[in-house]
């Protein structure tokens, strides 16, 4: 893929950003994922390559745009995978909370995993705890693996996982075992990011979300030089189904990082819509919005923080 290709999908995530940040706050999760969605998909037209969703919006019947199976760019580029998430926090947005995203990840065509709308068990490190960590051991064994491999006491570690009633077992095994605890309302591709960051002060992504946020977190991971792991969660009949159709019949399987996104090419983007721990929400100031993103490249290990200051009053 194009090396320039990560600097387009910046101004993507950019003006998707732009546009959820007005709703920041205001009560409407709604209008904020329409205004994201909308920017993001006008943006994509621009883009010299011929795209496919993959995770999307939505199926065909479910979303207007930025559904699964819909083509973007200019369709005389290279032929790549999409998987979008215009507005990572809607409920986050309209709360004017923290960590709200647009995101982006996108990978060479058929290299990444069409994971369905439904849960996914998770677990996420970054660079340092690599290679140590197991998604089917006790969450105490993780720990220590992630303590010894981190230099730290269990005592000094940070599990992210989400405010949900189905973690509240593990919630209570993490305190026990004396880590402490961020629980998150929403948006656990950004607890995955951050877990390879020291200065966001995460060291482990812990619990079950959705499938789809977890293929977006694992092409960050896999920029990052972190790990991710993840097991689909069937719980309905017509999941079953679909998983069968992917080819996947054994329930228990661990997807690993080459399970979902294969190859050593891929690219991740992120712009900040509230202030989070790694990027900062969008500031406006009369016509001018500021930004912060960042864009990685999973072939060479390349990582920029880029700061955008747009004029609103000029097509982008």
């Amino acid at each position: 893929m194009d090396r320039n290709l990560s600097m387009e999908l910046v101004r993507v995530t950019e003006a998707a950003a732009l546009a959820a940040g007005r709703w920041m706050g205001r009560g409407k999760k709604e209008e904020a994922d329409d205004a994201a969605t909308q920017a993001m998909r006008e943006m994509f037209n621009s883009i010299q390559m011929k795209g496919t969703v993959v995770i999307g919006e939505g199926e065909m019947d479910e979303a207007p745009m930025l559904y699964i199976g819909e083509e973007l760019g200019t369709c005389d580029g290279v032929e790549v995978d999409i998987a979008v998430d215009p507005l990572e926090g809607t409920n986050i947005v309209a709360a004017g909370s923290w960590n709200a995203l647009a995101i982006i990840a996108v990978a060479e065509k058929g290299n990444l995993l069409h994971a369905p709308d439904m849960y996914m068990e998770k677990i996420a490190v970054g660079p340092e705890s690599a290679g140590k960590i197991d998604i089917n051991a006790p969450v105490i064994d993780n720990l220590k693996a992630v303590a010894t491999a981190k230099n730290k006491n269990i005592e000094d570690l940070v599990v992210a996982i989400l405010d949900r009633e189905r973690h509240e077992k593990m919630i209570q095994e993490i305190r026990q075992s004396g880590a402490r605890i961020k629980l998150m309302q929403d948006g656990d591709v950004a607890a995955a990011i951050n877990t390879a960051f020291d200065n966001t002060g995460v060291d482990i992504m812990l619990g079950s979300g959705g499938a789809p946020e977890g293929v977006i977190a694992a092409v960050a991971l896999k920029s990052l030089g972190g790990e991710f792991q993840g097991k689909l969660l069937q719980q309905t009949e017509e999941e079953k189904i679909r998983l069968n159709k992917m080819g996947i019949t054994d329930f228990n399987k661990v997807l690993f990082m080459d399970d979902i996104v294969k190859g050593d090419d891929a690219y991740f983007a992120a712009t900040g819509v509230t202030n989070g721990e790694l990027l900062r929400g969008v500031q406006y100031k009369g016509n001018i919005g500021t930004t912060h993103s960042v864009v990685m490249r999973a072939k060479t290990g390349t990582v920029r923080f880029i700061e955008g200051q747009h004029s609103l009053d000029q097509k982008r």
